[in-house]
């Protein structure tokens, strides 16, 4: 396993399991420098490579990423209140519809986490091939043309970007993977 400096990596140290971000990596002697962050000294430790392993990460909603990063200087417990009157309804929801969401929750707030990657879409408004919605990145000027090409007009859109632009455009969604695939 290939790891980089910055890794979130568990280790056996002193019979227990313990997580610490990776400090440095020794190629010529396959070894680490992983710091240990529960340690009081936060003391960089040398671990061979076959001795670590990576620490899978969760993966939340974007909301959810940008509430956990809102909430950076608060408390846990805080942050997961429902009656927070910051907290977007998004989240709230998220929080409320499942246990699991509010243990993923707390895991990315301890461990660290990943953004999930909201699924993309054309907008196809005919079937000749050069009926997709095209909006310059720029001017926001909206046109019909086909679904790739120049740089300076967006095509792929998320839920949320297409309800935004009209939200009578999301009927004409077409999933990215579909129309790619064909």
């Amino acid at each position: 396993m290939k790891f980089n400096k910055g890794d979130l990596v568990e280790v056996i140290w002193r019979s227990e399991l313990h997580q610490g971000l990776v400090e440095e990596v020794i190629e010529l002697t396959d070894e680490l420098m992983v710091r240990l962050d529960k340690q009081p000294l936060r003391v960089n430790y040398l671990f061979n490579q076959n001795q670590v392993r990576k620490v899978k990460l969760v993966k939340v909603p974007q909301f959810v990423a940008d509430w956990i990063s809102h909430c950076e200087r608060w408390e846990l417990w805080h942050a997961m209140d429902y009656g927070i009157d910051s907290m977007s309804e998004d989240v709230r929801e998220w929080l409320f519809k499942a246990h699991d969401n509010q243990e993923l929750f707390a895991r990315a707030w301890l461990d660290g986490y990943e953004v999930e990657q909201e699924p993309l879409y054309y907008v196809k408004l005919a079937d000749s091939g050069l009926d997709y919605l095209n909006v310059n990145k720029e001017t926001g000027q909206k046109h019909v043309a086909n679904k790739g090409g120049l740089t300076s007009y967006k095509t792929r859109f998320t839920e949320s970007e297409i309800k935004d632009i009209n939200e009578n455009y999301w009927a004409f969604r077409v999933p990215v993977e579909e129309v790619e695939g064909e």
